[in-house]
Order: structure tokens, then sequence, then C-alpha cells
């Protein structure tokens, strides 16, 4: 991302096309409006041909970067379910879904910018480091070189960072931080952050000191490249325009994550 000197810079992502059929979970549309960057579901742990043809025309026409948003086969558990996939087939199933959401973004014009990994695939890949190395690999199938945008620390950055992935560092103002930097896990008390009020103060927090306060106090440091409003959190499209006002209110620059 492009930086100008003392003005803080920083992108707003949002996961978009989490439904199905006639199914959805958030006003994508407005969302859209007020992100720059796009992590479009890709048809495993959500979405479909349609959703993601009415998401890329939508963000092409509102100038939104798009990134892959790529999870496990599970449209029933919303992704959020653990299945020991075997790499290799992991692998190919980041591939499937890099190559459908790819054709429906060349359709509108767009391409895909940069790979996201959703839910339940993202906590194995941080506990186990072989399926890491399968979403590189499967990127390496993929054959264009396109970063992977995840939380920095990790043990699933550090394994996509050694198999050669270039990274986007990613932070969450709608998710609770342990004082060990990793998230506090859903379920647990004040794990999400639904006041749209205290989510535009993290977010701000974020973008100017580079920091964030975990859920006991303590201050952490977070050198990040985007922030990201989960769709399915409780009033997504009212967080994020509270956040995105106070981030401009502050002086603060929203580019998209290859501007």
């Amino acid at each position: 991302m492009n930086t100008t000197p003392d003005i803080p810079t920083i992108s707003l992502n949002s996961d978009i096309g989490e439904g199905f059929g006639v199914w959805s979970v958030a006003d994508d549309r407005a969302l859209l409006e007020l992100v720059t960057d796009a992590n479009v579901a890709c048809g495993f742990h959500a979405g479909d041909p349609d959703i993601l043809l009415r998401t890329c025309r939508d963000a092409a026409e509102l100038g939104v970067t798009v990134g892959a948003q790529v999870g496990y086969f599970d449209l029933r558990g919303f992704g959020r379910r653990f299945i020991d996939v075997p790499p290799a087939s992991l692998a190919a199933d980041v591939l499937y879904q890099l190559g459908a959401l790819e054709a429906i973004a060349r359709a509108c014009g767009l391409s895909i910018a940069y790979l996201k990994v959703h839910g339940a695939l993202y906590h194995a890949c941080v506990q186990r480091p072989d399926m890491a190395r399968a979403i590189a690999e499967g990127l390496t199938m993929f054959g264009r070189d396109i970063p992977v945008l995840c939380q920095p620390g990790t043990s699933f950055a550090a394994a996509v960072g050694d198999a050669g992935c270039r990274l986007l560092r990613e932070g969450y103002i709608d998710r609770a931080y342990q004082p060990d930097g990793l998230l506090v896990p859903r379920g647990q008390d004040g794990a999400m952050i639904t006041d749209p009020e205290v989510a535009a103060r993290r977010a701000v927090q974020i973008a100017t000191t580079r920091t964030v306060t975990a859920i006991d106090g303590s201050t952490l440091p977070l050198e990040v490249d985007s922030v990201c409003i989960h769709s399915d959190s409780p009033g997504a499209e009212k967080i994020a325009q509270a956040v995105r006002a106070a981030l401009e209110d502050e002086g603060v620059a929203l580019r998209g994550l290859l501007a």
C-alpha cells in the first residue's frame, strides 16, 4: 500500500457475499459503499454464482478492490467447523475457489488482488503448518503472485511467508484481542465488539497509534495494512458507517490494499 508521509493510511475491508440462494447475512451493497476492499466468499462456505457476479459488478462500479475469501466446503456450518481435509485436497480446493472468483471478476473488469482464509480453515492453518502450506500450494498452482491477507505475528503468517507468499497485515475492529495478540475465541464473553462507537474508537487507535487494547486492558503493538469488519457481525453496516466517519474525521486516508 502506498502511504503519504505524516498522513496515516489504512484500508477498510469486509467479508462480502456471504449468502446463499435467497439467504443473506448482510446488506452487501451498503457495505461495499463504505469499504475499500471486499473479501468475496467463493462458494464453499458461502456464496453462489449469482451472488458472486452481483458482488463483483457492484465492486467494479464502486471502485472496490476484490479479494478471494476461501474456506472449507461447509455451507451448512458457514465454514466454522473443522474438517480434516488432506493437504493435497485442500490445495485443490483453494485453486478451485480462486478460479471461480477470478472468472467472474474478469467478466466484470476486475481481477483478484489478494487471498484471505475464512473461519475454521484459518484457525486450522494457525494450528497445522501442513494446512498453511496447502494454502500456499493452491496459490502457486493458481499461477499469479497475489498476497495473503492475514493476522500478523501468527504461525499461519510465518508458514505462508516461509512458503514464499507475500503478506498483507490485517487487524480486527469487531473482535477482541487476547493479551498474547490472538483473538478471543468466538463464544467467549467479550469476544465480539458490536457497539459502533467502540469499534470506531478502536479503528482510530489502530490507524493512528498502531496499537490495540486487549481484553484485559493492556496495550499491544499492531502494525497492519487493513482493518476488517465481519459482515455477519450484528449491525455490521452501522459499524462500518461509524468506523469510516471516525477515520475520516481523524484525517486517516482510506485506500485500497493495492492502491
